[in-house]
């Protein structure tokens, strides 16, 4: 059962003016003229490349019956005009599913990095306690009789309410959520009602989307600065601008930090191994609905590797805690987590280690090689798929991140790949931007391979590891297929189970 009812529907948004005769009801509600069906509501979107006003003719033959948009126009239906399409098409669209986000808990993870990793450890650890759970992030989209991959990190609006009604159908217990800065830019998760937010750590990325630093930063706040009174609200304290919005939200503050104590923290950290182990600490008394958390200590042993998963953990931790989550079953759902595809995955552990990571900017690079740094090996080789089509100044800044780190790493190889046999074209790496990385290695006096496809790469990078040493697998795009083409290619150094298993569903 839907609202359907046109006047209530218009009472959740402001309505500048309107033309012609507004039907009684509608059938539904779309943004995408070719989706359109007999008796819907039509929002046109504008946008950068495309304004959805020119296509206000194509939803008239699909059968809309009226039209909310941000000028009117000569087409021959009923218009509705607003001052903000994308805002009014998120709270249309919850208003018609009957505001399904208020019928379960909700929770919003936002980060520059860890987000997808964060929610699916939580996720896991609510399916550990035999919850029906939603998740909605930047792998897919997943919840009791439906599973896809994702579009977007965050759906548009219309989609994402679409998905909660259905949730609530299917009586799901929890849904987690993916909110990203480009969600909460264009409005998408206007009317998401939030009982958990969470804001853990933040760097430079996206920048030539949001325009700058202090715009990607204003639209990753909203999360936090738009929470509800009664909501839960986490803040990493060690991030100056995060721990700051305590001072700018209505929530229910929580300080959690990696380095000193807060509310939330860790000690007696290890990575000797790749895979932490810690004690978490709650260190005040927090009162649920139905219960009161006491301060106490518990023992991690990670079965993710790497820093950033020590890190997202504690996060995760923190949320089902806040869920009301028994310990144990928290212990237990974390510790049996193996990780997400490509974050510091370890791919294999002997006769010598791989391990395969996104490296999508900076700080992602940075959490790697320090983890790197507290590990146990020989020598390190690394194979690095250059990001293409990302611009010479982010190109610049991850090989300078990188550098850093190099010459302080138990060094044997470094090799990297322009993955010209595994990306698309408009993913290839422009001239400047090879030039840039080249350039950047020589001035740091770093030797480097490079190679046209990837396959030669890894190949030429198998050549060089021994038993004991440590293979990284580094970089969007291209780095993707390297799990595929290790096990295609059978070398008898390699454990095929674990790489199989591993990369089962990856393909070139």
């Amino acid at each position: 059962m839907v609202n359907k009812n046109l006047k209530e529907l218009l009472g959740a948004i402001d309505v500048l003016d309107s033309r012609g005769v507004l039907p009684t009801e509608i059938t539904g509600i779309h943004y995408h003229s070719q989706m359109v069906q007999p008796g819907n509501l039509f929002v046109a979107i504008p946008g950068e490349l495309v304004d959805g006003h020119k296509y206000i003719p194509d939803a008239i033959k699909n059968g809309a019956s009226v039209v909310v948009c941000s000028k009117f126009t000569e087409d021959n239906i009923p218009q509705i005009k607003v001052e903000n399409p994308r805002r009014a098409l998120a709270m249309l669209s919850s208003k018609f599913f009957l505001s399904p986000s208020k019928k379960f808990p909700l929770v919003g993870i936002t980060a520059t990095n860890g987000k997808t990793s964060t929610s699916f450890m939580l996720n896991h650890i609510l399916e550990e306690k035999g919850m029906k759970t939603g998740l909605i992030g930047t792998v897919k989209v997943k919840y009791p009789g439906y599973e896809k991959a994702s579009i977007l990190t965050t759906p548009q609006s219309y989609d994402l309410q679409e998905h909660f009604y259905h949730m609530d159908q299917e009586g799901i217990d929890a849904c987690i959520m993916e909110v990203s800065s480009s969600a909460q830019e264009l409005d998408r998760v206007v009317d998401c009602d939030f009982d958990l937010v969470s804001f853990h750590n933040l760097s430079r990325e996206h920048i030539d989307q949001h325009g700058s630093f202090e715009n990607y930063y204003k639209q990753k706040k909203k999360l936090i600065t738009q929470a509800k009174e009664d909501s839960f609200v986490l803040l990493n304290q060690d991030e100056p601008l995060i721990a700051k919005l305590e001072e700018e939200t209505q929530g229910k503050v929580l300080h959690l930090s990696y380095q000193d104590k807060a509310d939330i923290y860790l000690k007696n950290l290890d990575l000797s191994t790749g895979f932490g182990s810690y004690t978490y600490v709650l260190n005040k008394e927090i009162k649920l609905k139905n219960k009161t958390l006491e301060p106490f200590e518990m023992d991690i042993q990670l079965s993710s590797s790497g820093y950033s998963s020590v890190m997202n953990s504690l996060v995760a931790i923190s949320l089902a805690l806040l869920l009301g989550i028994e310990k144990d079953i928290i212990k237990k759902g974390i510790e049996d987590f193996t990780g997400v595809e490509r974050r510091f995955e370890m791919i294999q552990t002997s006769p010598f280690k791989i391990i395969d990571d996104h490296f999508a900017n900076s700080r992602n690079i940075e959490i790697t090689m320090e983890t790197l740094m507290k590990m146990d090996y020989k020598s390190l080789v690394m194979v690095y798929a250059i990001r293409g089509n990302r611009g010479v100044h982010l190109n610049e800044e991850v090989s300078q991140t990188m550098s850093k780190f190099l010459k302080k790493a138990k060094l044997k190889k470094f090799i990297a790949s322009l993955s010209q046999d595994c990306v698309s074209q408009k993913d290839w790496v422009h001239d400047e931007e090879r030039q840039v990385f080249l350039k950047v290695m020589e001035e740091e006096k770093i030797q480097v391979e490079l190679m046209d496809h990837l396959e030669d790469a890894l190949n030429r990078g198998l050549e060089f590891v021994e038993d004991g040493d440590l293979l990284l697998l580094a970089g969007c795009q291209g780095m993707d297929h390297a799990g595929f083409l290790l096990t295609k290619n059978q070398n008898p150094r390699l454990n095929q189970e674990e790489l199989t298993q591993r990369v089962q569903d990856r393909s070139c």
